[in-house]
């Protein structure tokens, strides 16, 4: 379509959030003001089924609602007769060409009374009169508007009709994975079993008529995973079922000209082929359809002389810049599926006979399809072209590659390796799934301890992604015992990474265990959590198995740069494993030398773990700003080198330790990058550690619900996958959206079991960054007994210096707590602190606490000072309901706050509440919540005499006689949006 194109939904039956809201708010506009909609799209994506729930939504008038049929040689007009019939408007169709401007009186008679809703399906399948008609009437309708509208289907995987170009597009969308798994516990009443579930959401990929087909196609006891599935899962008949309705009546010639396209777009794993190369092999093939050359292409969309039989490209087919492509990649999975062997073997010869470098893996790949039984020599000729890192090649391209050696190979031990190298690159390529595939195929054959131990190395990888935590530390843990032998620096590689799969999940005791050089707990007793707790070691939990300076997962380390004369790799594996040993053990001092060796390491630029391994090293000696460079340097070398499954952990260091240095804007444009590519790749664990981070900087911003969105994601996946750090973010996140709020009580209570001695305690490189917000709470809210014993700890902490803004938030800590003639002493000292670190956010907090601290004191000047450096300090860093606290305390102190950037509370709350002044606001706040007044005085620092004071002018000022009368008011206050 050449008109605008808006994305849409498929089947809208099966999406009941957002997709709902937009066909409403389309079908309201339909209704008040008509207009016109062309719903298209790949086969099977529910074109049919989006018509139909529009006319069943359609409440506003009369909805006209017919399918298509093909059309009758005999009688034009035909599609119009059968839309008016089902109408009941017959009316007289002219033949000189003005049938459109008939149909449009019809349709604007029509909704004279009422508006009308037209629904037609497969518009594609009228006659070209009727066709044409109904374009000419839509056009009108768009351009005039009225109360008519009109909702047109057409597939997407042919051209456009001339009649419809130009008119608005509804393209629907494929499924999103949540709503295609959703879709199939539907139709398995959810007996499937969750890996089989996961199976076919990839295979479908989005198209939900091929979803119900796979369901439909496997047994009871393969849905439950009870009996293999079958390879290829989605065969021949089931694709044929879903799309080959539009493949009939191809010609011969046409036919090759489809298979040899999807089978040069299958070698490259690209949406498209070279359209030079499809036309030399379809000359091989018979000469019957020839493509243009290239260099005569006509532009993208034109149609184009193939040959003397058919005269015209498929209608399937897009022509530009020198490519062939399918409008619909399901309609070339059909294709290739539906050939006989004996032709798609033949157009495999013919593609490799194509090529100009016979013996590059594309045309040994189309080589290999020629063949029908094992082939050792090809398959080594294979497997080495395609592990040559000297070739400029895709990941997704070695994966084949690798796959398909594997399948020629006769030796099982052989077989094995291959089959591990390419769920290598299946990882690499950002497709977890297909990585623990290709392992699984690798684990049933017999092989050499060595080969089995790649494969555990690597599913340990796998699983650190996207899977349980758990899971990922045993194969970590039984990699390492299967590498010894071969390579000390392999083992050392596994064993970093079961002590990275045992932080993930919280577990202190299994780290310690997997960092000790014999695998046993240390001797000495095992330290209180919070010296050991590094938030610098955050990310370490997302690093890559190999650790800063180790061998790619799963592979060997290649020899380090020749001249060099640093430390070794295996040196540096060592250095970060006793360097994180001693971290987990609160011994910074022996920690800063192994772990400064890896910082200052260079690797590299084309080595992106180690690079990651660097700023994990950074990050845990608190050096925010080399831990930023090594990051970035990742993942610059991950983009060129095409790692998709290496960007969101590189983004994941990023925005770490943005957070680690105050810049809270600069970690959320990171993790927003960082979720959308780890969802591209499905790395699941990786998105839940991006959705924490998002969380924690829309709980400064003030953006509670998308707090709470964000945190609600990432403790999902936290929940299913053992991920103890990202669930301890996501619960601090939502602590301090409550204070951000006012709400000091609730962050106490859902902070306190995460902070406290117990069980319940958070992960345990995290609980700690989350006292500060746990003590200004529980001061706040009268519950300073409550801080006193977390702070200590925290101490233990801050004198590590690995966080630098520990020192200054230990002293204001301290200062909430301390009596008043030592607490402006602290106060001061905090502030001291804060110039020696970057970041608004936690020295603007400082002077809001201060300032606070002086307004009770009577020390109106100095309190007008801290509080508007607090309100410049939120402004600056965008931490708007910190700021709306800083205002509201500098108009309690006598000042007006200014300042474009200022956030004043809203008035238009119900009328009397604005006539309150803002300290009668909070106490009312308080007391409609529940709070006694001494709770309302310990909060508000004031004594229960002022409480008492303002709360009778309150009850005065607003007429009312109770507390439940003020509860209600300021509850209905709430709900209009006034901000109290």
């Amino acid at each position: 379509m050449t008109g605008q194109t808006t994305p849409g939904s498929a089947p809208l039956r099966y999406r009941p959030g957002p997709a709902r809201q937009e066909i409403a708010e389309l079908l309201d506009g339909l209704r008040t003001d008509g207009g016109v909609r062309v719903v298209t799209g790949d086969p099977g994506c529910g074109r049919t089924a989006f018509l139909a729930f529009a006319a069943r939504s359609f409440r506003a008038g009369p909805v006209w609602h017919v399918r298509a049929d093909p059309p009758r040689p005999e009688r034009p007009h035909g599609g119009l007769r059968t839309l008016l019939r089902a109408a009941d408007r017959p009316v007289r169709l002219p033949g000189d060409g003005t049938a459109g401007e008939v149909l449009l009186g019809v349709l604007r008679a029509a909704a004279a009374a009422s508006p009308l809703l037209v629904c037609v399906d497969d518009v594609h399948r009228w006659d070209a009169a009727s066709r044409a008609a109904l374009g000419d009437a839509a056009a009108r309708v768009h351009a005039t508007g009225g109360r008519v509208g009109l909702l047109l289907s057409v597939p997407g995987h042919r051209p456009v009709d001339r009649q419809m170009a130009g008119l608005p597009v509804w393209r629907l969308a494929p499924l999103t994975p949540g709503d295609a798994a959703a879709l199939v516990d539907e139709a398995t009443e959810g007996t499937v079993d969750p890996a089989v579930r996961e199976e076919l959401v990839t295979e479908a990929e989005g198209n939900p008529a091929l979803l119900l087909a796979l369901v439909r196609h496997l047994s009871p006891a393969q849905l439950r995973g009870r009996r293999a599935l079958p390879r290829p899962l989605a065969g021949a008949e089931v694709l044929a079922g879903v799309a080959g309705g539009c493949l009939t009546g191809v010609p011969p010639d046409h036919a090759d000209l489809l298979l040899a396209t999807a089978a040069a777009v299958r070698a490259t794993g690209e949406p498209d082929a070279d359209a030079g190369l499809v036309r030399r092999a379809a000359g091989i093939l018979g000469g019957r359809a020839a493509v243009p050359a290239p260099e005569t292409a006509p532009p993208a969309g034109a149609r184009v002389q193939l040959s003397r039989t058919t005269g015209s490209l498929p209608e399937t087919l897009v022509l530009a810049d020198g490519r062939l492509r399918f409008r619909s990649a399901l309609l070339g999975r059909t294709v290739y599926a539906g050939a006989p062997p004996g032709r798609r073997r033949a157009v495999h010869r013919a593609l490799a006979e194509s090529l100009a470098d016979p013996h590059g893996v594309p045309a040994l790949l189309h080589r290999s399809w020629t063949v029908t039984g094992p082939a050792p020599a090809l398959a080594a000729e294979l497997a080495a072209t395609a592990a040559d890192p000297a070739s400029a090649l895709p990941p997704d391209l070695r994966r084949a590659a690798h796959a398909r050696a594997a399948e020629l190979t006769p030796d099982d031990a052989e077989r094995a390796h291959r089959y591990t190298a390419a769920a290598r690159q299946a990882l690499l390529a950002g497709d977890p799934a297909e990585a623990l595939r290709l392992l699984d195929a690798a684990r049933s054959r017999p092989a050499p301890a060595s080969v089995r131990g790649d494969a555990e190395l690597l599913r340990g990888a796998v699983l650190l992604a996207d899977g349980p935590v758990d899971d990922a530390r045993e194969s970590f843990l039984l990699a390492a015992g299967l590498l010894t032998d071969r390579s000390r620096e392999e083992a050392d590689t596994a064993v970093l990474g079961a002590a990275n799969a045992a932080w993930a999940a919280g577990d202190l005791t299994a780290c310690l265990q997997a960092l000790a050089p014999d695998g046993s707990l240390p001797r000495e007793p095992a330290p209180a959590p919070v010296p050991t707790a590094a938030p610098a070691s955050v990310p370490a939990a997302d690093a890559p198995p190999a650790g800063p300076v180790g061998a790619d997962a799963g592979g060997t380390a290649p020899p380090g740069p020749a001249g060099s004369t640093g430390p070794t790799r295996s040196a540096l594996l060592r250095d970060h494993r006793d360097g994180m040993r001693a971290v987990l053990l609160g011994r910074f001092d022996l920690a800063a030398a192994p772990l400064r060796r890896v910082v200052e390491w260079d690797p590299p630029a084309d080595e992106p773990e180690r690079l990651l391994g660097s700023a994990a090293a950074a990050l845990m000696l608190g050096e925010v700003t080399a831990a930023r460079r090594s990051g970035a340097r990742a993942l610059a070398a991950a983009r060129t080198l095409g790692s998709a499954a290496l960007e969101p952990r590189a983004l994941e260091y990023l925005a770490y330790a943005e957070l680690r240095a105050g810049r809270h804007q600069l970690a959320r444009t990171h993790a927003e990058e960082g979720l959308r590519t780890a969802r591209r790749t499905g790395q699941r664990n990786t998105a839940a550690h991006h959705h924490a981070v998002l969380a924690l900087a829309a709980s400064i911003e003030g953006e509670r619900e998308l707090v709470a969105e964000h945190a609600a994601a990432a403790l999902g996946t936290a929940r299913r996958h053992g991920l103890a750090q990202a669930a301890t973010l996501a619960q601090w996140a939502l602590a301090r959206a409550d204070l951000g709020a006012g709400r000091p009580r609730e962050a106490v209570d859902r902070l306190g079991p995460l902070v406290r001695p117990g069980a319940r305690r958070g992960h345990f490189a995290v609980w700690m960054l989350a006292v500060p917000c746990f003590v200004e709470a529980a001061a706040l809210a009268g519950r300073p007994a409550h801080a006193r014993t977390v702070l200590e700890d925290f101490a233990l902490w801050a004198a590590c210096r690995a966080d630098p803004q520990a020192p200054a938030q230990l002293l204001r800590c301290r200062a909430l707590l301390a009596a008043p003639e030592v607490a402006d002493e602290l106060y001061l000292r905090a502030l001291d602190r804060h110039e020696e670190t970057a970041g608004d956010f936690e020295r603007a907090r400082t002077e809001l606490l201060y300032g606070k601290w002086l307004r009770r004191r009577r020390r109106l000047g100095e309190a007008r000072a801290r509080l508007g450096e607090a309100l410049m300090g939120f402004e600056r860093c965008g931490a708007h309901p910190w700021g709306q606290q800083a205002a509201a305390e500098l108009r309690a102190n006598g000042a007006a706050p200014g300042g474009a950037g200022t956030v004043r509370p809203a008035r238009h709350g119900p009328g009397e509440l604005s006539r309150l002044t803002p300290q009668q606001l909070r106490i009312a706040r308080c007391v409609a919540e529940g709070a006694t007044n001494r709770e309302v005085a310990l909060s508000l620092s004031v004594s229960t005499r002022t409480v008492d004071y303002h709360l009778r002018n309150v009850f005065a000022t607003l007429g009312v006689r109770s507390r439940v009368e003020l509860a209600r008011l300021v509850e209905q206050a709430e709900k209009t949006g006034a901000q109290l």
